[in-house]
């Protein structure tokens, strides 16, 4: 059974009250139209092509705003938390803290996940409850242990700034609102497009010598180990929601916080690995600190947990199995990723 301390319908209706107040910002057709300059979206080799919603095609005006707000504490309730401080550029937009920290030093309980290729997720959370990134953002505006604020309080704030109404003027051609902020930030992070990593030069542009030979062998006992059965396709993830026997009781019930179904306790979506080696520490809580130790729980085969995905078996490994496995997945940083002056802080605008 799920913690007691956990229940699902309030977090229903936190979903659905954000599901409702995006809903209700509808734009008008000219509006949509102010923005002329369309931001170039490059898509590297062997990924598809991104899904933009219409009505928020990408512009330098939206993606500038995008990132301007992303990095601006004005959303936090006091003004110290910005969406920057928990996902961290160098860090692949992810935070090696075990769980961040929220609006007076208030600690969260997951650890914050990275942003990479996030335009591409068909579901937001780890327990899959958002359909939209535009709703997704929505979110820790109004979570206590995030930002704790409100869309009222927001843009109460923005409409005391000349930076923030010019702005949003140029890129949707109306004051801030909701509408403006949430369709802004899902702009800004839809660039966050992750796929120039040696293991992407070597696999999908045919440069031989971007990886080692051992990092090929890492893929292949990848391979082998069944790794793929849920870290798939281009970015490493089925997007699936698994329990991978972390834990017999767990105090965070994934999944079953949506559903109330005790077949999803335990479940949470399967994550990219792409700059895995950089953006300890695992797991939804963060209780695991290296990838040695994610390799020990896989070949441990899990706790017996009743939800464990029948794919979590035991692994035995073979003489230098582990240090390929390793190499293959340390192949998958990409530093031009992590470096992209188009990512940093954008309150230079």
């Amino acid at each position: 059974m799920a913690s007691r301390s956990w229940r699902p319908i309030p977090f229903l209706l936190l979903i659905s009250g954000v599901l409702m107040l995006i809903a209700s910002c509808r734009p008008d057709q000219d509006e949509l139209e102010v923005s002329e300059g369309m931001y170039p979206l490059t898509i590297p080799p062997g990924f598809p092509d991104m899904p933009i919603p219409a009505g928020n095609e990408l512009t330098y005006e939206r993606v500038a705003l995008g990132r301007k707000l992303f990095f601006d504490p004005i959303l936090s309730a006091d003004s110290t938390v910005s969406c920057g401080s928990c996902h961290r550029p160098h860090l692949a937009f992810a935070d090696d803290r075990v769980v961040s920290t929220g609006v007076a030093d208030r600690p969260g309980f997951r650890n914050a996940p990275s942003l990479a290729n996030i335009g591409y997720h068909p579901y937001f959370l780890r327990e899959g409850g958002v359909p939209t990134l535009e709703q997704q953002v929505a979110v820790p505006v109004q979570e206590y242990h995030e930002f704790d604020t409100s869309f009222p309080e927001i843009i109460e704030r923005l409409l005391t700034r000349p930076d923030y109404i010019e702005a949003s003027q140029q890129a949707y051609g109306r004051d801030p609102d909701v509408f403006v902020v949430t369709r802004a930030l899902g702009a800004f992070q839809r660039t966050l497009i992750s796929g120039s990593s040696p293991w992407d030069r070597f696999y999908y542009q045919g440069d031989l010598l971007a990886v080692s030979q051992k990092a090929i062998q890492g893929w292949q006992v990848f391979c082998e180990k069944g790794c793929t059965h849920c870290h798939s396709g281009f970015d490493f993830t089925d997007y699936s929601f698994q329990n991978i026997g972390l834990y017999l009781d767990y105090p965070d019930p994934g999944r079953w916080r949506l559903t109330g179904l005790d077949a999803d306790i335990g479940r949470f979506k399967v994550p990219s690995l792409r700059n895995v080696d950089i953006t300890a520490p695992y797991m939804h809580d963060g209780s695991l600190t290296s990838l040695d130790e994610v390799l020990d729980h896989f070949a441990s085969g899990g706790q017996a947990h009743p939800n464990r995905s029948p794919q979590v078996v035991p692994i035995t490994w073979m003489p230098g199995e582990r240090e390929a496995i390793k190499a293959f997945l340390r192949s998958l940083t990409d530093d031009a990723f992590l470096t992209n002056p188009d990512f940093i802080d954008g309150n230079g605008l």
